[in-house]
């Protein structure tokens, strides 16, 4: 028996390789980190570069040769992988479509060409620049983000321009960590120089809104392809997601309209290879469709949705893309009609002072059949210093539940939440303020 090939990914860690190592596709690879996730984000002087080298090392070790590289997480793993894979003549995107999916004020450019009805008005702005409020030109509310961000970093609601001067001096003091690594990145592939080195590394864009939802699709041999849309449910007081839950419940001729934006924008740029996701809102009032943003990956947070109904997760399609080949149909041999990914938060900084106690996670995953539970952080924790939050919340744990029906998740994740005790010291002297949504 010949030995197996090996698949990289950029940014595994232990949680994915457990889903990766029950896709059919196990069956024929080895699943392998050209990066693992801690090398990829724990270190705040990123090093595009030098973890390109690592990681190419690592593949060009594979005995026959890498047989593919994909990443499911966001800047710099699609990046890296894009580059990666052009390196090693590996099935991929190509990296000027990653880019123009990546950087927001791009993007936006790019959606303007052929879906200009279903996007917000959008302007770039400098954050450093005195009269940056007035060079926005928009009434408020509005948002804004940096042209470089994921999981809602630095991205805030604007509501006058007193707020968004207080903001403007969190952005000044953090934007700069993960926009000027982007940039350099896209200097050393030669992006267009009216993007690389514009002043503007921020992006303001008109209020949009609506039921929220995520297409999780992509591309081959130049068609697109979408095969489930996820709805991604807020908090009742924040803009921070509280689940995310499949198949959506969004009328099926909404979803339709979704997918004939996004095969035009996919096309658009230029994206013919690998997998993709997409976020609209639906505006019911206005009957109006919204495209949020294009992720240029599969999202690893729904992975484990698709494998509760689907019996196979959606990183099968990843693997296939990466290996070079169409991806198989998903089927539905799930155990349940339903799934949704819990998001557990604290919404003041502190420090963690006790988090739950693995036995007790365990009990209640065995009691529920195949929940699954991931505590995101540790005992001592300041909640301040933890990576990749959104602007309103901290992520204290996420909970994979199947049921029959939405009555069902919601019932298991209640007692889900009689297991995750957490105790946050919120007296901790900070001169942090949570801006107002």
């Amino acid at each position: 028996m010949s030995a197996k090939r090996q698949l990289f990914f950029v940014g595994l860690d232990a949680f994915n390789q457990e889903t990766l190592e029950t896709l059919p596709q196990a069956s024929e690879v080895d699943f392998r980190p050209a990066l693992t996730l801690a090398e990829m984000r724990d270190d705040p002087e990123v090093d595009i570069a030098g973890l390109i080298e690592r990681a190419a090392s690592r593949m060009a070790e594979a005995p026959g040769g890498p047989a593919g590289v994909a990443s499911f997480f966001d800047f710099p793993g699609t990046i890296i992988a894009a580059a990666l894979a052009e390196r090693f003549g590996l099935p991929g995107p190509g990296l000027e479509p990653i880019f123009k999916c990546e950087h927001k004020y791009w993007s936006r450019l790019e959606q303007q060409k052929v879906v200009p009805e279903h996007i917000p008005a959008f302007v770039a702005f400098d954050p450093h620049a005195d009269d940056a409020y007035t060079t926005i030109g928009m009434l408020p509310p509005f948002w804004i983000k940096p042209v470089k961000s994921f999981r809602s970093y630095l991205a805030y609601a604007i509501n006058g321009p007193r707020q968004f001067a207080d903001i403007m001096e969190v952005c000044r003091e953090r934007g700069g960590a993960i926009i000027e690594p982007f940039r350099a990145v896209m200097r050393a592939y030669e992006m267009p120089p009216e993007l690389t080195e514009m002043p503007e590394s921020f992006i303001a864009e008109s209020s949009i809104g609506g039921a929220q939802c995520t297409l999780e699709g992509y591309a081959y041999d130049g068609k697109v392809v979408v095969y489930g849309v996820v709805d991604s449910v807020r908090e009742a007081a924040s803009s921070s997601f509280a689940r995310y839950e499949y198949p959506s419940i969004l009328p099926l001729e909404i979803q339709h309209r979704m997918m004939d934006v996004t095969r035009l924008v996919i096309q658009q740029f230029g994206f013919t290879h690998g997998p993709f996701n997409v976020e609209f809102f639906y505006d019911q009032t206005n009957d109006k469709v919204w495209l949020l943003e294009v992720n240029p990956r599969a999202s690893q947070s729904h992975a484990d949705l698709f494998q509760k109904v689907h019996g196979v997760s959606h990183l099968s399609v990843v693997a296939d893309l990466a290996l070079g080949r169409k991806p198989a149909p998903l089927g539905r041999q799930g155990r349940w009609n339903v799934a949704a990914h819990f998001f557990t938060r604290a919404f003041e900084p502190g420090r963690v002072s006790f988090v739950p106690k693995p036995e007790a996670l365990q009990r209640v995953s065995r009691r529920q059949g195949d929940t699954r539970i991931q505590v995101m952080v540790n005992k001592g924790d300041d909640l301040l210093k933890l990576a990749n939050q959104d602007s309103y919340s901290f992520e204290l744990a996420n909970a994979y539940i199947g049921g029959r029906d939405r009555a069902e998740l919601l019932d298991k994740y209640d007692q889900v939440l009689d297991a995750l005790q957490f105790d946050i010291e919120f007296e901790v002297e900070t001169e942090y303020t949570t801006p107002v949504a």
